[in-house]
């Protein structure tokens, strides 16, 4: 029996993705944490090496931030793993991000759409996934 791919959509930054699936049981939402913090700039540089000091180079710094950041955009990808079409917004660079991961999937047959938006509220993220894929019905709440 052949399975009918849901579409699905994910509102992203380097904080947060908001996924939203729409199925024909009705729509579910997760939110996935990335728990990375951007690196602080420093105000000035400390007197000594950083050997010495035993503080993390900037290169050691935005590699650890990269490997975390490509954690989180694969348990996105893996959650989304049977979607069809999926809807990627927000604002910044995260979604181009999140599609090259998606594209590092060779094994998944997707179709990807991104769109800039701003800060949404998790209602507003669902409604506008609802509109773009014409899934506009009224919800039942239960």
């Amino acid at each position: 029996m052949h399975k009918t791919k849901l579409n699905a959509g994910v509102w992203i930054d380097h904080r947060d993705a908001v996924i939203i699936s729409l199925l024909e049981s009705g729509d579910e939402t997760k939110r996935v944490p990335s728990n990375v913090e951007k690196q602080l700039r420093r105000s000035g540089e400390p007197e000594g090496s950083f050997e010495a000091l035993k503080v993390p180079s900037d290169i050691s710094r935005e590699r650890d931030y990269m490997g975390h950041l490509a954690h989180y955009y694969d348990k996105i990808v893996a959650d989304l793993h049977e979607a069809g079409a999926i809807l990627i917004f927000g604002p910044g660079e995260s979604k181009n991000e999140l599609k090259k991961r998606f594209e590092k999937d060779k094994a998944a047959d997707h179709v990807i759409v991104m769109e800039v938006t701003d800060k949404m509220t998790e209602p507003q993220m669902v409604a506008h996934v609802r509109h773009y894929f014409h899934h506009d019905a009224p919800r039942q709440d239960t």
